[in-house]
Order: C-alpha cells, then structure tokens, then sequence
C-alpha cells in the first residue's frame, strides 16, 4: 500500500509508451490514464480505500482500474510483470525517501553549526578514553558531528544516484518480452539515465535497498554517538548542557529527576535499523536468480528503516536547537583536567628541554597538584622554578585554557576562527 502512488506513476508512463509504440490505442492509453488519475484522487479524498483482501497493491490498481474503465485496465499489463513493476515501484519510493531524509539530515547539520557557531569559544576539555585529555571548545566538539553527517548526507545522495542509473521497467518477469517496448522512452520519463542492462539483474537486485540501508545504519550509528555524548553532558556528572523540558520526562518517584529519553531511544533504536540491514543481506545472501518471493521482505526491513531514521531526525534537530550550554561548567571541568598539561610540556620543550624530560616535569607537577587539590594554573611562579628554572612569568599565559586552543592553530583545530571556517565550510558544502 505503501507503494501505490509509484505503482500508478509507473503504470502511467508505461501505457503512455505502449500507446507510443502502437502496442495499445490512443484511446486505451486516455482511458488508463483518466481512470489511474481518478483512483489517485479518489485514495487522496478517502472516497476509496484500498482492499485489503487484494493479493497485492498492484492486482488492487489493475481490478479498480478494470472496474472503471473496462477492457482498457486489462490491457495495461501488456509487456511487464509484477516482478518489474515492484522492482520499479520501491525504486521509486526509495527515491524520495531518500531525499526526504537528506533534506532533513541538512537541517539537522544547519542546526548544529548554528549551536556551534555560538558555542565557538566556550572552552571545554577533549577527551580520549572518556578521559580529559587536552583542551577544545564546545563548537569544535559540536562540529565533529557536522562533519560524520556530512558524510552520511554524501553516502546517501552517492546511494540514490545509482538506484537512479537504471530502471528495471521492461524486464517483464525476467526475460523481457516480444513486445516492442521502448525502455529508454519509459526510463526517461521515470527519472532514470537508462534501463537495466540485464532483464534478469533487473526484477533481481536489491543491492540500492542493501546500499540505501547501509547509509541510513551508518547516520543513525553517528546518531547514536551524538546521543551517548548527550546524555553525558546532561547528566549532573558533567552537566555541561540544559536540555528544554519537551524533550526530557520526569521519573514516576524521584521528583528531582530529568531523563534524557530522546536520546536513549535513539540509542536504542540505531540496533534496530542495524538489524533491518542485517535482515536484507541475509534474506539476499542465498538467493538463486531471479525473483523469489523471498524478496518480498525486501519492503519491510527498507521501510522500518526509513521509518526509524526519519522519526530520529526530526526529534534530534529540535532538541539540539533548543539545547542550552552552560559553558561556566566547562571550563570548570576543563581547568580540575589537567588538560593545559601538554602545553606545559611544550612550553618547557619550546625552552630547551628535551620533550621527554618536559614530559616527566610535567607529570611530577600534575601529581603533585592532584595531591595537594591545586591546579596548574594555582601554582605560584616560585613553586613552578621547584620544578625548573626555565619557567618564567609567561608560563601562565601558556597554559591559560582560551590560549590553550587558541594556540593550537593547525588546520581542522579548535580554534574560534578554524570552528567558524568549519562552520562556512560545511554549509557551502550543502549548498554546492
């Protein structure tokens, strides 16, 4: 049912070429095409609904069609199969499916630079090992995202442009037919560079739902990452962002309670869209050419996933665009980090001493500073030349935070200007 629209679509162009090729009247082919857009109209309105004892979709158009306009909807089938037409009809749906998703996998990147741009300089620390590590801030954080959907967004239109390249209609069941048809004519008309080039690969591929599948598994993976990091940072542990309370529920008992449920279930929901995927290469895996009912199962995996992701997108995009930062917090974590350490080494390095010997130095200081609840920026310049004469007044201007990243200039850093370039970058990307 979920087809119907490109099953009528598709039978349009086919009886326009038939009728074309003098395999059906001109007459049959006004007839067909008055009686498909009729049916059309009549699903829109709820004047008809589709029968649900049907064998398939495409049996329910054809007997509707009959029904309205006689002997001319049974000779609408001329030339084609069920086989070609399903093998058409998905295409055609997966078609706009997939624009859909990438209109709005551009949102969603559109609304995370705009967080980014305004979160370009709260300083942050990077982690590796979900341990502090060095310092970048919460926009070059937020970009990184940007950058994994970017690709998704390239996955998915790489994706359609090759479930765009050839169109099975004409196949027939899986040998053609003797019918003259013009399957360039019908390719055309339906959107595609030209027809299959294998009547048999035609009604039996599956690889654009197998690759479609993919691309959408690989988005809700980054998908689920962004969400992972999302509950970490809302969480009282880090609190390092507010989440708005339309996309948070309560617990039943514990009134101070704000769970982050969006996100979970997005988390959760990615192991599905693994398993539609996981579904559609196993169902191919064994399959002897060239169609088997088996295939069938083709729609449901495809769709779920579609499904899946779409309800995904449009959660996740409101809920960043109305996610609150709280960078005093951030820096506070930054700073109790330790993670100005490796510019204290290079400082020393930058002096002198050798890397491994400033590395030693450096770590001596930080135990030293866990010890006694210090950080590096609290040390005195005395109890800094404990450590080595090398330091001077402008040790402290090395490892202040902001100029931490600021100083860290090599390109795709986290600097103010390379996150606002990231930022530019991205968005001409989804422009060009």
């Amino acid at each position: 049912q979920r087809m119907i629209a490109q099953d009528m679509r598709g039978s349009g162009v086919h009886a326009a070429m038939l009728a074309k090729q003098g395999i059906i009247s001109e007459k049959d082919c006004e007839d067909i095409l008055s009686g498909l857009a009729s049916i059309a109209d009549d699903l829109a309105s709820g004047a008809l609904e589709i029968d649900p004892n049907a064998e398939d979709v495409h049996t329910f158009v054809e007997q509707t069609l009959t029904a309205r306009i006689g002997d001319a909807g049974k000779r609408l089938h001329t030339g084609r199969s069920r086989n070609d037409q399903v093998a058409l009809d998905i295409r055609l749906n997966l078609r706009e499916a997939s624009l859909h998703l990438q209109g709005q996998i551009k949102e969603l990147i559109l609304t995370i630079c705009d967080q980014a741009e305004k979160s370009s300089s709260y300083v942050m620390p990077g982690y590796t090992h979900l341990q502090r590590a060095q310092p970048v801030t919460f926009g070059h954080q937020l970009m990184a995202y940007a950058w994994m959907l970017l690709r998704d967004l390239g996955r998915m239109q790489d994706a359609t442009a090759r479930m765009d390249a050839e169109c099975p209609l004409g196949s027939g069941a899986l040998a053609g037919t003797t019918y003259p048809l013009d399957r360039f004519y019908t390719a055309q008309e339906l959107g595609f560079a030209a027809p299959c080039g294998n009547s048999i690969d035609g009604v039996s591929d599956r690889d654009f739902c197998i690759e479609l599948t993919s691309a959408m598994a690989t988005c809700m993976m980054h998908l689920s990452r962004l969400s992972e990091e999302i509950i970490l940072w809302c969480s009282w542990e880090f609190k390092f962002i507010e989440l708005d309370d339309a996309f948070t529920t309560g617990s039943s008992i514990m009134p101070q309670k704000k769970n982050p449920d969006v996100t979970e279930l997005i988390r959760g929901k990615t192991g599905r869209v693994y398993g539609d995927l996981n579904t559609l290469l196993v169902m191919m895996k064994g399959i002897p050419l060239a169609y088997d009912k088996d295939m069938q199962e083709d729609k449901e995996a495809v769709f779920d996933a579609v499904d899946t992701l779409e309800l995904c997108l449009k959660t996740i995009t409101p809920m960043l665009a109305t996610m609150t930062p709280l960078p005093a917090n951030m820096r506070r974590a930054a700073a109790k980090g330790f993670i100005n350490a490796t510019d204290c080494a290079d400082y020393l390095t930058k002096k002198g001493m050798p890397f491994r010997d400033a590395y030693k130095c450096t770590g001596t200081m930080v135990g030293a500073c866990i010890r006694a609840d210090k950080t590096l920026e609290e040390l005195t310049l005395d109890e800094f030349k404990q450590y080595s004469d090398l330091f001077e007044a402008d040790i402290y201007d090395a490892i202040d935070l902001t100029h931490c990243c600021e100083g860290r200039t090599s390109y795709g850093g986290p600097t103010q200007a390379s996150v606002l370039k990231q930022i530019a970058d991205v968005k001409s990307k989804i422009n060009c």
